[in-house]
């Protein structure tokens, strides 16, 4: 079972319900948990785990032999990412635009670009009890996440079948989706604010697209008004819980203490929550079938 964590914006209590529900499970059961959130991983915030580096992330770039180079421009002119620049008698790689095509390699007539790698993050895990936790870390001034986010859930499905819970980034753009594909559900949380429900329709327009099943965790509940509620029930979307607007659950949230080691009961609100999603996926399975 891969169950995914997103969210249409920033800020919504994304984290607090992927580190509760995995530690909520964990009393029972062995749990994966991915931070895929790799521009600013934060789950071992609360879990406190050591960890390990794994692997580094690369991309293959283009190496260019100038001794062999024409400069006749094809490399560039192929290039839709403009990370290659011609001139009369040299040639410039942008290797921050680049993204790792190949076409380069392909078009150039005197062999003169051959591949290297240039690391652009790394994979780290560590494991505590019954919770075993991958995150990737992209390098600072990167600005593609996707592959790394791609390579971390390679390589923690590798040869792990555990329960897996996915901590997407926020937002709606690739490497969310590259989080949340192939997953069996996902879990949308939003606020019950003007901006919340914009970004959360966008948020369900993506898992609807990748057919994926879902339903929506309010948290701050209280805040703002019921727009949300109302939204969810006309577009007939499940609310699988709601976590108020609470000081103590903030106050432990400020201090890196995930709430259900504070408040007994919301640990089993959070196992009642796995077991609703997954008769939810059984279900589905069976009426495809």
């Amino acid at each position: 079972m891969k169950i995914a964590i997103a969210s249409g914006k920033g800020g919504t209590g994304k984290t607090t319900v992927a580190v509760n529900l995995a530690l909520s499970l964990a009393e029972k059961t062995r749990v994966m948990l991915l931070d895929c959130d790799v521009e600013e991983p934060n789950d071992n915030i609360f879990l406190n785990i050591e960890l390990s580096k794994v692997k580094d992330v690369n991309l293959l770039v283009p190496n260019i032999d100038k001794s062999r180079c024409n400069f006749c421009g094809d490399c560039a002119r192929f290039c839709q990412y403009n990370a290659l620049a011609v001139l009369p008698n040299d040639i410039i790689f942008f290797p921050h635009l680049c993204h790792s095509c190949g076409g380069c390699k392909l078009v150039c007539q005197m062999n003169a670009i051959n591949e290297e790698d240039r690391r652009i993050g790394i994979i780290e895990k560590g494991e505590r009890k019954n919770i075993l936790l991958y995150q990737g870390l992209l390098n600072i001034s990167e600005s593609m996440s996707t592959p790394v986010i791609k390579e971390l859930k390679k390589t923690a499905f590798e040869n792990n079948r555990y329960l897996a819970i996915i901590d997407a980034p926020p937002g709606t753009a690739c490497p969310v989706i590259e989080s949340v594909y192939d997953t069996d559900y996902c879990i949308l949380v939003t606020e019950p604010t003007p901006f919340g429900l914009h970004d959360l329709k966008l948020a369900v327009e993506v898992v609807r697209t990748l057919k994926i099943p879902f339903g929506v965790i309010i948290n701050r509940d209280g805040v703002g008004n019921k727009d949300v509620e109302e939204y969810c029930a006309k577009e007939k979307i499940p609310i699988l819980m709601k976590i108020p607007q609470d000081e103590e659950i903030a106050r432990l949230y400020s201090i890196g203490v995930s709430f259900i080691k504070e408040l007994d009961e919301w640990k089993e609100r959070f196992i009642d929550l796995y077991n609703y999603i997954n008769e939810s996926v059984k279900n589905e399975a069976a009426y495809s079938n």
